[in-house]
């Protein structure tokens, strides 16, 4: 018992009571329990430099969880609109909430002149990949009605309606009456058969899915060729007298006429509003330098679209054509525009 002394019994030369025996062994207790953890701390602070490699490699084999859009592609504009970029996770969540139900959406093209060569194209392509699981009407204004016979094979919930327009002499006349045909037929043919309304150029081939995350309140495209470029490159109008004319402080991005929509209503008040500068412009011997893509933009300058696409949604193979992820609607037109003569011929441009 020499060894123990604090365990002699209470008869002994040393008396100890219970509260102090039982605070001897928390002390003694916190003693072991201290250097324990100081001798696993330095173990884990100080790892085998096998072991340090191993956890280096392993670290940058993990994939990282990040959005579909490069890092320098901002996910919204300066006024808090949604920059969509078709695979980042918005757009997968609105894809998503919108299969729960249905929404009726038109899709516009205006098919004049050599044009009709590019109609089943772009027709066939949008059954494919423009929001496929929607009811879908195609609206097409033509001049040559017979250009739609035999009839194209539709899927479920798809329609196609010809809307006749008169013949026009040139380009230069269809310059000035874009923008009126289409207000004119959203006012008079389309009304409140569809909720959603978007127009296209028929020179366009949907190469990947276009789905629900381009419905919006307006919804604009970035042009391709001008996405990420300083204010001062954008070419807005800089003709004064012109009613597309933008002031030097004005203006964030440059929207392409290639792809645009909206709500019905949206769009109706769109295009009359650029119907009505263009007529004006015409009546006094001017029309601005980017034809009704001028008009667009001093619209959306002023009215900035609650919805705007990336250039995955308006792009073509050019060398100022800016790079995307995925490529979704491509401008066999202005894609023409770029080519040199073998590539024209070799796309039978």
């Amino acid at each position: 018992m020499a060894l123990f002394p604090f365990c002699k019994t209470p008869t002994g030369a040393l008396r100890m009571s219970r509260i102090h025996l039982l605070l001897y062994f928390l002390l003694l207790s916190l003693l072991v329990y201290f250097l324990h953890g100081r001798k696993a701390g330095a173990n884990m602070r100080s790892p085998h430099p096998y072991f340090r490699s191993m956890e280096s490699a392993i670290g940058r084999e993990k994939p990282a969880m990040v959005d579909a859009a490069s890092p320098r592609a901002p996910q919204q504009t300066p006024w808090g609109a949604p920059l969509v970029w078709g695979d980042s996770r918005t757009s997968v969540r609105r894809r998503t909430e919108f299969a729960e139900g249905e929404v009726r959406i038109g899709l516009l093209t205006l098919v004049v002149g050599k044009y009709s060569q590019f109609v089943r194209r772009f027709v066939s392509s949008a059954e494919d990949y423009f929001l496929p699981s929607q009811k879908v009407t195609y609206y097409i204004l033509t001049e040559k009605p017979g250009t739609f016979e035999p009839p194209m094979k539709l899927g479920p919930g798809r329609q196609l309606k010809v809307v006749p327009v008169a013949e026009f002499p040139g380009w230069d006349r269809l310059v000035y009456r874009r923008m009126t045909l289409l207000a004119d037929t959203i006012k008079d043919q389309i009304g409140k058969n569809i909720e959603y309304i978007f127009c296209a150029d028929v020179d366009q081939e949907f190469v990947a899915p276009v789905g629900e995350e381009i419905l919006g309140d307006l919804v604009a495209t970035l042009h391709p060729e001008l996405y990420g470029k300083p204010r001062k490159a954008l070419p807005y109008e800089s003709d004064r007298g012109s009613s597309a004319y933008v002031e030097d402080e004005e203006g964030d991005y440059y929207y392409t006429s290639e792809l645009y929509g909206g709500l019905v209503p949206q769009v109706y008040r769109l295009a009359r509003s650029c119907s009505m500068l263009i007529q004006k412009d015409h009546a006094n011997g001017v029309m601005a330098r980017g034809r009704e893509e001028s008009y667009l933009n001093r619209y959306l300058v002023a009215h900035p679209p609650s919805c705007v696409l990336s250039p995955e949604y308006s792009w073509w193979d050019s060398g100022r054509a800016v790079d995307v992820p995925v490529k979704r609607l491509v401008s066999l037109g202005r894609q023409c525009e770029a080519f040199d003569a073998e590539k024209r011929e070799k796309h039978r441009c």
